[in-house]
């Protein structure tokens, strides 16, 4: 998974790092993006999924539980 986090102000970047280093996550910090190739990926993503949606291809919340439920009962060998 990747998330891109942009501060607002260096307090907020240490604040972060603090953070993220408590935790011992991993991260890579200060990486050159292509903001407009990144935009314009992340636009494209969203209309697929609007597409999808209005064709009927999505689950409910009730339909997620119950889906992680039964993953969770074949993990635990119920």
């Amino acid at each position: 998974m990747s998330i891109l986090v942009n501060p607002h102000s260096e307090q907020e970047e240490k604040a972060l790092i603090a953070f993220l280093d408590s935790m011992k996550y991993d991260y890579k910090a200060d990486i050159d993006t292509d903001t407009e190739a990144f935009l314009d990926e992340y636009n494209k993503e969203i209309d697929e999924a609007e597409v999808e949606i209005e064709a009927g291809n999505y689950l409910t919340q009730d339909e997620v539980e119950k889906l992680f439920a039964e993953r969770r009962k074949k993990l635990n060998g119920d």
